[in-house]
């Protein structure tokens, strides 16, 4: 479970800003929290805010904090020709850039929950002489110090300072977490690979690129978990969420696409079931469409239910920018209920949104609220209704529009006079 996360001058995030979970001492709603170790957590989190405003900045983040992580993890320590290791497919170290004193240096921390143990780990890095460095980082297990690290000096934890001074191996550009990854063993072994299987398959963030082609023709990559493939009880129940959603998909069926000259296994296509009925809407029999015929709304809502059946079993958050795009709102809604439900203890939503019709007291609790907003400086905060005090009775969606929260657009009247209209949209 996801207790906090902290970034510092990334993208329009400046000043530090920090995503907290943990649940304040509220009597309404007690069933959206839950109680890990000593924390109460809130299960869901929705993120408002106006276009610009900094919320995909905060998604971003939270994929470069673990992209970077993973990225040095998974390669070899050993190669002294590698190159800037900084470089990570589809997203870039990106400070702040609206000052005219860059500063170069970016910073992230998360705290999270897992196998019965409490781990905070950060770190923050540098540019000097055009090249990125490893400026600090730390990591904390049950508040215990393992390491505390700065440039190349790294000061270990009286509890586990035998056994990490074994492993000297160091750069500057690379993260001490990964040197322990290739070559530790015992209990600091086990600690790196909780924070490394944490990070890979309990803190999920959510992308998709649709190209359309037309209104319902689709180029797209889409995931789908192999368990479809292999694991017939898993795929009843995503069958059965789909019939849910009332998009006429009967069942799903899973093509194996074969070499055609090796007649050997080559990949699988996910092949969704509708009814064919006659003039009588009678049932008549049934049609295979390819899973790229269906709307783009269609397809979101298959690979988010995938994420929340994993999540529901193991545990983790899931992280979405944009969870209401192309979903119907009661769809939206039925997915959020999901998470907020009692019998979930294990798995938490976070979500950017612009959906007001889900902004109300009956569907969050003001500690599930929070909103971004950017200053004329382009720098970007982020707040929750908690933290500005808001009463439990506030009517949170009118409140919102009327402005009172801010993190909104704001249209100066006086500029939008019917001569400058005439001249903009009507005139030669």
């Amino acid at each position: 479970m996801l207790v906090m996360f902290r970034v510092k001058n990334f993208a329009s995030f400046k000043d530090e800003t920090i995503l907290d979970l943990r649940a304040v001492s509220y009597k309404e709603m007690k069933s959206h929290i839950v109680r890990i170790d000593k924390n109460n957590l809130v299960k869901t989190l929705a993120i408002y805010g106006k276009n610009a405003s900094g919320k995909s900045n905060l998604v971003s983040a939270m994929y470069y904090f673990k992209s970077f992580i993973i990225n040095q993890m998974y390669r070899d320590i050993t190669n002294k020709e590698e190159e800037d290791t900084f470089r990570i497919p589809g997203i870039h170290r990106n400070p702040y850039r609206l000052n005219v004193n860059l500063n170069k240096e970016n910073e992230f921390e998360i705290i999270f929950y897992h196998n019965c143990k409490t781990y905070q780990y950060g770190f923050s890095t540098i540019e000097e002489n055009g090249k990125y460095l490893i400026k600090e980082e730390w990591l904390l297990k049950d508040n215990v110090e393992i390491y505390n690290r700065n440039y190349e000096h790294i000061r270990f934890g009286k509890k586990y300072e035998k056994e990490l001074k074994k492993i000297i191996n160091k750069r500057k550009d690379r993260l001490y977490i990964s040197v322990l990854d290739y070559f530790s063993d015992g209990e600091i072994k086990e600690i790196i690979d909780d924070i490394k299987f944490y990070l890979k398959y309990k803190f999920i963030i959510h992308f998709e690129i649709f190209i359309e082609t037309s209104i319902k023709g689709l180029l797209s990559n889409v995931n789908f978990s192999k368990r479809l493939i292999n694991d017939n009880n898993y795929r009843s129940k995503v069958e059965k969420f789909l019939q849910i959603a009332d998009v006429g998909i009967k069942r799903i069926d899973i093509e194996e696409i074969l070499d055609e000259e090796t007649n050997e296994h080559q990949r699988y296509k996910i092949k969704t079931i509708h009814d064919i009925f006659n003039d009588e809407n009678e049932v008549i029999g049934e049609e295979a469409f390819d899973l790229k015929m269906e709307s783009t709304g269609t397809i979101r809502y298959f690979s988010f239910i995938q994420n929340m059946l994993d999540m529901m079993e193991k545990g983790g958050v899931f992280i979405v920018d944009e969870l209401t795009a192309r979903l119907h709102p009661i769809l939206t809604k039925f997915i959020i209920d999901l998470y907020q439900n009692e019998k979930n203890n294990k798995a938490q939503l976070i979500f950017t949104t612009h959906d007001i019709s889900l902004l109300n007291r009956q569907q969050f609790r003001r500690d599930e609220i929070a909103f971004v907003d950017k200053n004329k400086k382009g720098e970007s905060t982020v707040f929750t209704l908690a933290d500005i005090k808001v009463r439990s009775d506030a009517s949170f969606s009118k409140d919102y529009l009327f402005g009172k929260y801010g993190a909104i657009p704001v249209i100066n009247e006086q500029d939008m006079t019917e001569e400058i209209l005439e001249e903009w949209i009507w005139g030669d």
